[in-house]
């Protein structure tokens, strides 16, 4: 459905995107990651023509849309701030695209009740949008954005503007959504629990290339390099030398997967492989410097003898408090070797 072939822009000498590919295919549904500066916006305005390249090609459906303007690229753009028009009702907002695509009155009417049924609004088409809370102002730009059916729906920062409760539920909601309507998504993001519920594939940008690329599984399990994993919100990472099956680190031995390559590296230990023993006489020594609840478990962070502190994550029960010296082992099936 999309392809974009060495896309770059650059804005008085900076690199917006650098030479970045990216393909999305037919009913699939693509969320990019990045911090903030890596080009995520940049490339969606690329896709719908609001942003010129100074090097590359975007193609949609196979064909060259270097020639082709915004309004007849066939996609559908939502932002984070949803831009409804006040002075327009709900039925008007979503009839919109309708309109400009010359749709007839009944064509229309039909259109805008079968969307907003689907987004969990029925008969709201009288309603005025300043009534409308966040939630329900979102689902009337998404409902908008999907009226002229496009070929290719993309999506700015779509939840940015709501509260944690009410976005996770719209996220399964959108899903859903887009399965059942065969839409084609890309939608960029810096949320990663928001990207990692709604995507089939993950994209995650650094300094306008693709540092990595996979399922939400694949990049969860095996970050490509330190940049992706601090990223995703890990920061047990550590220099390491690996001989045989265990690794020499600041933290002492730790054990690595079966087939890990030998030498220099860095490893990454997920929270959930670093274990509290029952004493601080078993493994290695650790001070509890916080805790913090995380409602199915605690995230606790420690502070070894040598090397960076470690974050830790265990059972209700468990957690220890503030100022507890324990122990700790690591688990060889959560540890990861980085790029």
């Amino acid at each position: 459905m999309l392809t974009v072939d060495k896309g770059t822009v650059r804005f008085s000498g900076h690199v917006a995107l650098d030479a970045i590919d990216l393909d999305v295919a037919d009913q699939e549904t693509v969320c990019v990651l990045g911090p903030s500066g890596s080009g995520k916006s940049t490339l969606l305005r690329v896709v719908a023509g609001l942003q010129r390249l100074d090097a590359g090609r975007v193609f949609l459906g196979g064909q060259d849309q270097g020639s082709v303007p915004v309004h007849k690229r066939g996609v559908g753009l939502m932002f984070q701030d949803h831009q409804l028009f006040p002075q327009r009702d709900v039925g008007g907002n979503v009839a919109f695209g309708l309109r400009m695509q010359g749709a007839t009155r009944a064509e229309r009417d039909a259109r805008v009740a079968e969307l907003l049924k689907l987004v969990g609004l029925p008969d709201a088409q009288r309603r005025g949008v300043a009534t409308l809370s966040g939630g329900e102002q979102q689902r009337v730009a998404l409902a908008r954005a999907l009226a002229p059916r496009p070929r290719l729906l993309m999506l700015d920062e779509p939840l940015g503007q709501l509260d944690r409760t009410l976005r996770d539920r719209l996220v399964t909601e959108l899903r859903e959504l887009f399965a059942e309507l065969g839409t084609t998504v890309l939608a960029v993001t810096h949320d990663q629990s928001e990207a990692f519920a709604l995507a089939d594939r993950v994209v995650v940008m650094r300094e306008g290339r693709v540092a990595q690329s996979g399922t939400p599984l694949q990049v969860w399990q095996q970050p490509a390099d330190a940049f992706v994993a601090r990223f995703l919100g890990f920061e047990n990472i550590v220099d390491a030398t690996v001989t045989g099956d265990v690794a020499d680190t600041a933290w002492g031995k730790l054990p690595v997967p079966p087939g890990t390559g030998q030498g220099t590296c860095q490893l990454l230990v997920r929270p959930a492989g670093v274990r509290l023993t029952a004493t601080e006489d078993q493994g290695l020594p650790c001070a509890v410097v916080s805790r913090s609840f995380r409602g199915t478990h605690v995230a606790v962070q420690l502070r070894p003898p040598h090397g960076p502190r470690l974050d830790a994550a265990c059972g209700l029960a468990e957690a220890p408090d503030p100022g507890e010296s324990v122990g700790i082992t690591f688990a060889a099936e959560d540890v990861v070797v980085l790029a």
